[in-house]
């Protein structure tokens, strides 16, 4: 995974291959830490991330709230067609921006 600051007000994440029960806290904690105090935007770029469950689906809620918090967002950034279909089959990409 790698994080990387955009601007002051915006987070990129990419490198993501699983976010499942081993990682998912882990991930959470090192994204959080990485957020710079102005962060408003994260972008979390999907295009590599193979496998999601329910932890990691708590990791993206997690993270949504946290940029919540700060009347930011999150976005996901191109996800594979496995993962947007369990986006949508959980009707989270309701909550999220998602771009294609």
């Amino acid at each position: 995974m790698n994080i990387q600051h955009k601007d002051s007000q915006t987070s990129v994440v990419t490198g993501l291959q699983e976010l499942v029960a081993a990682n998912a806290a882990q991930v959470r904690d090192e994204i959080r830490a990485a957020l710079p105090a102005g962060c408003l935007y994260l972008d979390l770029d999907l295009s590599t991330l193979s496998f999601l469950d329910s932890s990691g689906f708590g990791t993206l809620i997690s993270l949504h709230k946290t940029l919540r918090s700060r009347n930011g967002t999150v976005r996901l950034i191109k996800p594979a067609s496995n993962i947007q279909q369990i986006l949508e089959l959980t009707r989270l990409h309701r909550v999220f921006e998602i771009v294609a």
